[in-house]
């Protein structure tokens, strides 16, 4: 009996002790994206096509702003003075100031940004009657 135990518990110290064989699996490579890839120009004009529609409403307005401001790049302005101009088609000023602070709080630590934005825009913003929000004062709340 002592000789089946002492027989026993060996085989399990040396399966224990043993090394197992080794395998390395291959790398599971992924392709996410099997479709072609858009280029700037194309990015660009979707968007401006999207707030060129005559027959937008605030609310496409309003998820077309908010899908834009979710991808990591501040919008052109070409797409920004389409926005604009589908805001006055809407007679929306308030959405139109909320782009206007959306791009300056999505152009964060780069300061050059923001400015250079609003002088492409400065002459649609003179045409559309809309203000800033540094000239009607509510960036400093």
């Amino acid at each position: 009996m002592l000789r089946a135990v002492l027989r026993l518990s060996s085989s399990g110290v040396r399966s224990v002790v043993k090394a197992s064989p080794t395998y390395s699996a291959p790398v599971a490579s992924r392709c996410y994206s099997h479709g072609k890839v858009e280029t700037d120009e194309e990015f660009d004009a979707r968007w401006v096509t999207y707030f060129s529609k005559p027959d937008i409403d605030a609310w496409e307005l309003k998820k077309g702003m908010n899908t834009l401001i979710g991808y990591d790049l501040v919008p052109e302005a070409k797409i920004l003075d389409s926005a604009l101009r589908a805001c006055r088609r809407l007679d929306d000023l308030a959405s139109a100031i909320r782009i206007l602070e959306a791009v300056k709080d999505k152009s964060g630590p780069h300061k050059d940004i923001y400015p250079y934005l609003i002088q492409e825009l400065g002459p649609t913003l003179a045409e559309l009657g809309i203000s800033t929000p540094e000239q009607l004062g509510i960036d400093k709340l």
